[in-house]
């Protein structure tokens, strides 16, 4: 049986009117069409709902049994697209994120809690990926990327840090027994920790100062993927297994604490911070706008 549940609606509101016109008037519409609805609702039914007459028109005993019923389950349908219509103020659902590890590891963290707790409905699922993914493909609303990785028909937002380094490092016990660089060539002559990308191509070692550029192409012991061999080589550093050039907002806190040293600060190459990107090709889902949203928002509210 398909019912047509504004049929329905009219009927509860002509049942309680007494009348087609005056349902019609609290309604907006006409009474004939009106009428043509509880028609279609009685055929449907195979029961007479309504007794009309030209003066009143009043509910069958089948029409009374069923307006009683119909109360509760009208008041439940209004609450729960009411439910619906405040996520446009409330988003809810499960916003899906693909992003880079370094991403994951010095970009969300300063943006995920806050974001959470001006949107308690939403949840977020995060997977940190260094290869190249469709997004769509593998069921995620969004990504983040650096800009020479982003597909053109994607709408990218700028996301984290607008601008990052590249630094280079390494501990004071691996300084004192084979000295400090001055020169980026000079790397050459130590031992050098590398970082490979998933794809199994190593990170270039790029440098530039006061207009110079230049990369060079060391050699070491070590080497490890972007993603999971990033701590191991920092591990490695810090005990003293070599030089590591790496983001500078990995290496920040162990320059903090001593662990390790910078080296060649004037020559960290600089780059654009990266990129949150999403389909320009569907529908935007409440959870990814309210994201979009809050990443846009400037980063210091002005005060009142």
């Amino acid at each position: 049986m398909a019912i047509n549940l504004e049929d329905v609606r009219v009927f509860a509101a002509v049942a309680r009117a007494g009348g087609f016109r005056e349902a019609s008037r609290a309604s907006g519409t006409s009474a004939s069409s009106a009428s043509e609805a509880v028609r279609r609702l009685e055929a449907e039914v195979g029961v007479r709902l309504l007794n009309r007459t030209t003066r009143t028109v009043a509910p069958t005993e089948a029409g009374a049994r069923l307006l009683e019923r119909l109360g509760p389950a009208l008041a439940e349908i209004v609450s729960a697209l009411d439910v619906v219509k405040s996520s446009r103020d409330q988003p809810a659902g499960t916003l899906r994120l693909n992003v880079p590890t370094v991403a994951a590891r010095v970009v969300l963290p300063s943006i995920l809690p806050a974001f959470l707790a001006a949107h308690p409905h939403i949840r977020v699922e995060v997977t940190a990926n260094d290869e190249p993914v469709d997004i769509l493909a593998v069921g995620c609303d969004a990504g983040i990327r650096y800009e020479q990785t982003l597909e053109k028909d994607m709408i990218a937002v700028p996301i984290g840090p607008r601008e990052q380094r590249f630094a280079l490092a390494a501990s004071s016990a691996y300084l004192e027994r084979h000295g400090r660089p001055n020169h980026p060539r000079k790397l050459l002559e130590h031992a050098c920790l590398r970082v490979r990308f998933a794809s199994g191509a190593l990170v270039a070692w790029e440098f530039k100062r006061d207009g110079e550029a230049l990369k060079v192409d060391p050699t070491g012991p070590l080497a490890g993927n972007l993603g999971n061999g990033v701590d191991l080589l920092v591990a490695a550093a810090i005990e003293g297994t070599g030089i590591l050039y790496l983001f500078e907002d990995l290496l920040r806190p162990h320059f903090g604490s001593g662990a390790l040293r910078p080296i060649l600060e004037r020559w960290w190459l600089r780059f654009p911070g990266p990129f949150l990107y999403y389909s320009s090709r569907r529908h935007m889902p409440p959870p990814l706008r309210a994201f979009v949203d809050f990443v846009r928002r400037p980063a210091v509210e002005p005060q009142g």
